[in-house]
């Protein structure tokens, strides 16, 4: 069972299609989780960077899945807002060895939460402290402390430490997804 298979149990998701925004800055890794997490005859070996936003869509053994990979290049953030409608479940994603950014992804996030679309639905948001695997990075605590997690309140949310390229903390999400 792939970890889209486990998304789906856990959304209670007996029809046929799930949508999915991820979402983050630029260069956080959005691209590599969103293949990581599809089944591996479907994962591509190059990843560029996405420009504007692609869609992905593939089938896992019971439900085909559209899964929203929304640049965080500055430029294209302002189109997120026109799938927040579409989605049922978030996946943001933080570079957590980019502490000079940590503000401006708080920033986004602090947007994200106070949408009309977001702010009245108790949406899952799942957040990555992805690339664990640097030098510099910062712990998943740290990186909760820095976007002030703690303060939603009206959202089940959860953080993983994550290293996409090697898929490291992806299962853990999921699992955390799939029981709520």
């Amino acid at each position: 069972m792939g970890l889209f298979d486990k998304l789906a149990g856990w959304l209670g998701l007996k029809k046929k299609e799930v949508h999915v925004l991820c979402l983050g800055l630029d260069n956080s890794g959005k691209t590599t989780i969103i293949n990581k997490l599809k089944p591996s005859n479907a994962q591509t070996q190059d990843i560029v960077p996405t420009i504007g936003f692609s869609i992905e869509k593939f089938k896992t053994s019971s439900l085909s899945f559209t899964v929203f990979d929304m640049s965080g290049q500055g430029r294209y953030r302002n189109l997120w807002e026109h799938y927040y409608k579409e989605g049922q479940a978030i996946i943001f994603v933080i570079d957590s060895s980019d502490k000079l950014r940590m503000v401006v992804a708080k920033e986004e996030l602090d947007t994200l939460l106070n949408h009309p679309d977001i702010k009245h639905r108790r949406l899952p948001i799942l957040f990555f402290a992805n690339k664990m695997d640097l030098r510099d990075a910062i712990s998943s605590v740290k990186v909760s402390q820095l976007l002030s997690l703690e303060n939603i309140k009206d959202k089940p949310w959860h953080i993983c430490a994550s290293d996409a390229l090697k898929g490291e903390g992806l299962q853990e999400g999921v699992d955390w997804l799939q029981g709520k």
